[in-house]
């Protein structure tokens, strides 16, 4: 259980390849197949090269062809952490060192995330988790997202004058989940005090912290936004916060203390629900202190899909999850053996599988105390099979769902960026967390409540307004999520936590990062750094240029709608992964195109 506390082959004869041509081409660990192949190298047959149906691993890559990661790679033997920030990272670690098991680490994690990242999570967010225990093996999902208040139905947004739930302000703003879900993984699995939990936080927020690069540049413009009491937070003076500054957050400090002291029931039903139940009323919000305190987070058992002798596992609906199962599902079905890593012909097959399972997700997902989700038939392997078989050499323009009725609204936009921050453990007892934690868009509704110092999600805005569809908003109800968080485990038990923030992109980001590490073997570190894809709607894709150009080519040979995207950019991610190797080995990665950091011993 969780309450176990942590103890103290063919040869390339062209000549070497050049690390920087390796970087550009995204294939910093392939097999010499791959790598002969992209080059235009005379390789052997693919038989020759494979044994049965299994990829080279990265044991038997020679050491000249795998290059240097960008990031130095962080691996330990007794636990790891991944956040998307270091001072988070830092706050686990030291967790664990001091003999609290994943569960404590994350939490503590999680609320530090909400002081470090303030435009992406919040006290005032929900978050999705998975939960490996160890001693039984058993996988388990935490479900925190909040409902639209009894006040919210259609005619409530019409009657306003919209004709679709807003993006902003007190409209989208669903009851805040975040606090229920720390509490509740404290209660079940945890060896210290919610109180304990969140003093790292506390601190940093009343004491301050340094404002990155990163933060200085992300906040220029979603600073702009916010009401008049989160600009006196965010840019003081009517200036943006500029790197080397340093950021205090003391009313959301002594928020995070009152709910230190009280628990949960300080922000459904007590002080901190109330401020905010009143202020969203004033700025008319559908949202009550009843709703608050009515609110309760939900245990449930993952879903999950085999995937080459493992099992890929995510948190059922009203999330996204599903997406990357059946991605996953389908992608069984690619001869993996025959395609390049990165290939024009293997990311125009994910491209494919994306359009399908989205077009399942836009007609299914959402509350299944609402709704009857057919789960089962979306992962049902010969519909799957049956799917994936309608993929042909063009992309295809749009797709529809695979059974059900029609319905007429546009799903989740497979644009938007999504603002969020992903965290994860594994502790010396075997132990792990897969944690992701949001507010939506960049400072979700762009309000800060003035009593209490914390930005309010926007998460209301995965309803629609219209009749009869599966998210149309009622009182009481859940909306779509985007959020989504990702384990794999195998016969021996648990091997892999995984997760990005991303929006939509989330469930391609991680499919194309699977993909790398179980079947090519990439390392993490080498998997999370590779170039990757985001469909968009329609053919829309874009790419990371470091995709070679004739890949690149062959894309819109195939009818894709490409535009390339230079740089390292927060659009595709910020891919996080810790790997158990059969030795008991914790190897990590940690994405560079936000501020991921690993810490491991």
């Amino acid at each position: 259980m969780f309450r176990l506390k942590s103890s103290h082959g063919s040869s390339i004869t062209e000549g070497t390849l050049a690390d920087g041509w390796l970087r550009r081409a995204g294939l910093a660990l392939l097999a010499p197949i791959a790598l002969a192949g992209l080059m235009g190298l005379s390789v052997e047959p693919i038989a020759a090269q494979v044994a049965g149906d299994e990829i080279r691993t990265a044991e038997e890559i020679p050491a000249e062809l795998a290059g240097p990661d960008i990031r130095p790679e962080v691996g330990g033997l007794q636990g790891a952490v991944v956040s998307g920030h270091p001072l988070a990272s830092q706050a686990g670690y030291e967790v664990l060192r001091a003999g609290g098991n994943a569960v404590d680490a994350a939490v503590t994690m999680a609320a530090m995330l909400t002081v470090l990242r303030p435009h992406m999570n919040s006290v005032g967010g929900d978050n999705f988790s998975l939960f490996y225990d160890a001693e039984s093996g058993e996988v388990t999902a935490l479900n925190t997202s909040g409902r639209a208040g009894e006040l919210a139905t259609p005619e409530f947004f019409t009657s306003q004058g919209h004709d679709r739930v807003p993006g902003s302000g007190a409209l989208p703003v669903t009851v805040p989940g975040a606090v229920s879900g720390w509490a509740a993984a404290l209660d079940r699995y945890g060896t210290i005090s919610l109180s304990e939990a969140l003093q790292p936080a506390i601190q940093v927020a009343e004491e301050g912290f340094m404002v990155t690069k990163t933060l200085a540049e992300d906040l220029v413009n979603s600073a702009a936004r916010l009401n008049d009491a989160g600009q006196e937070i965010y840019r003081p003076g009517g200036q943006p916060l500029q790197a080397g500054d340093v950021l205090r957050s003391p009313q959301l400090a002594q928020s995070l203390r009152t709910i230190a002291e009280q628990g949960p029931s300080a922000m459904y039903g007590g002080e901190i629900g109330a401020s905010i139940a009143s202020f969203l009323e004033e700025e008319g919000g559908h949202l009550t202190l009843a709703d608050f305190a009515s609110h309760e987070p939900e245990w449930t058992e993952s879903i999950s899909v085999p995937f080459r002798g493992r099992q890929v596992h995510t948190v059922p609906p009203n999330s996204q999850g599903i997406v990357l199962l059946q991605m996953m599902g389908m992608a069984e079905h690619i001869p993996f053996e025959d395609r390049l890593p990165n290939s024009g012909e293997l990311l125009h097959e994910l491209v494919e599988i994306q359009k399908l399972t989205f077009a399942d997700r836009d007609r299914w997902v959402s509350d299944p105390e609402w709704n009857d989700i057919p789960v089962a038939q979306m992962l049902d392997p010969d519909y799957l099979s049956d799917r994936v078989a309608m993929i042909g050499d063009r992309a295809a323009e749009s797709r529809d769902a695979g059974f059900g009725d029609e319905v007429l609204a546009a799903g989740a936009d497979t644009d938007e960026d999504g603002d969020t921050v992903y965290l994860m453990v594994v502790d010396s007892s075997g132990n792990a967390v897969s944690w992701i934690q949001s507010i939506f868009g960049s400072f979700g509704s762009n309000l800060v409540d003035p009593g209490t110092g914390i930005v309010l999600q926007n998460r209301g805005a995965g309803f629609t307004l219209e009749e009869g569809h599966p998210n149309q908003v009622a009182p009481g109800k859940r909306p779509f999520h985007t959020l989504m968080s990702a384990l794999v485990t195998n016969e021996n038990g648990f091997e892999m936590t995984i997760g990005t923030p991303g929006g939509s992109g989330q469930p391609q980001f991680l499919t194309q990062t699977l993909i790398q590490a179980l079947v090519y073997g990439m390392s993490p570190q080498q998997a999370v750094e590779a170039p990757r894809f985001r469909a968009g709607s329609g053919t829309s894709l874009s790419l990371e240029s470091r995709l070679p150009d004739y890949v690149i080519d062959e894309l819109r040979e195939r009818g894709h709608d490409v535009s390339v995207t230079e740089g390292w950019t927060a659009n595709f991610g910020n891919m996080q992964v810790i790997h158990r190797l059969p030795t008991g080995v914790l190897r990590t990665g940690a994405d560079m195109r936000r501020e991921a950091a690993a810490m491991a011993y």
